[in-house]
């Protein structure tokens, strides 16, 4: 029998039907706590329903995840004050993990170091407590998120490849450009002036050749009607120019809630797709 005990750092905090938990990370590169809404599916709650530690006969097959991040001015609950997450676990048999990317994070390193470094809190401590927690497997595991939360996704997807099956963006600032020094970037990365070089380095159009020979996917959709619509064009575009394989696509709507409950189940049609083997037409 295996015993896997929580770390110290981590908080857990059980929430109703047994089938959802709040952990609260500690953070030393966040500066804060993060808090972190995790939805299990139904069918694996009993699997992770002790509070401070997990019991089971030997290693479980791993069960499908996907990291799913919000937009900018948003926080770790705001995918469920909008839709029925849980619901959408029990559904595609995912688990889904909403980590807090705060009101202006844009999941990066902030210039100065005592502020935010939300991607070394990612890489350092958010990915590997997960991983090991919930028993996961890069191999079925997931990244996509909206807006700032799409910039997000495609840039941790390209940090390391090997920790994703698949990546996704809906509506992403996938070139910082598109809002310069605004929404709080100016306060992370500096002003928007040519010798500032972080806004180019931070932009995932600027780095999509670090997935080339991967054969791992990216989805990339958008709204037509959606200020980011060229944004995610643009990307596109590199992508193919890079020969990185990706599948773009495009249907009305705007910047809204709405789009983003249609895109999360896009996302998780096309991820399951991926996750079996299926037919996705290359």
């Amino acid at each position: 029998m295996k015993k896997i005990i929580v770390a110290a750092i981590l908080a857990l905090l059980p929430l109703a039907a047994g089938a959802q938990q709040l952990l609260v990370l500690p953070s030393p590169n966040l500066h804060a706590d993060d808090s972190v809404l995790v939805f299990i599916p139904q069918q694996y709650a009993a699997n992770y329903a002790e509070e401070y530690c997990i019991d089971c006969m030997g290693d479980p097959d791993p069960v499908p995840a996907l990291f799913l991040l919000h937009g900018w001015s948003g926080c770790f609950h705001d995918w469920s004050r909008k839709y029925d997450i849980q619901q959408v676990a029990d559904e595609t048999g995912f688990i889904i993990i909403c980590p807090d990317g705060f009101y202006q994070s844009w999941y990066v390193n902030a210039n100065n170091p005592e502020g935010m470094q939300w991607r070394k809190f990612f890489d350092e401590e958010l990915y590997p407590t997960i991983m090991e927690k919930y028993f996961l497997s890069p191999e079925k595991t997931f990244i996509t998120g909206l807006s700032m939360g799409g910039h997000g996704a495609i840039n941790l997807f390209l940090d390391d490849v090997n920790r994703f099956r698949a990546a996704g963006s809906m509506s992403g600032v996938l070139d910082l450009s598109y809002e310069k020094d605004r929404l709080g970037l100016g306060e992370l990365l500096g002003p928007y002036v040519p010798e500032n070089t972080r806004y180019a380095e931070e932009s995932a159009i600027n780095r999509v050749a670090r997935a080339k020979d991967s054969g791992k996917l990216m989805l990339v959709s958008c709204g037509y009607d959606d200020i980011l619509y060229g944004a995610s064009r643009s990307f596109c575009e590199r992508c193919k120019e890079e020969g990185v394989p990706y599948i773009e696509v495009y249907s009305p709507g705007v910047h809204s809630w709405k789009y983003w409950g249609y895109a999360l189940r896009l996302h998780l049609w096309y991820f399951s797709r991926i996750l079996n083997g299926e037919n996705l037409g290359y």
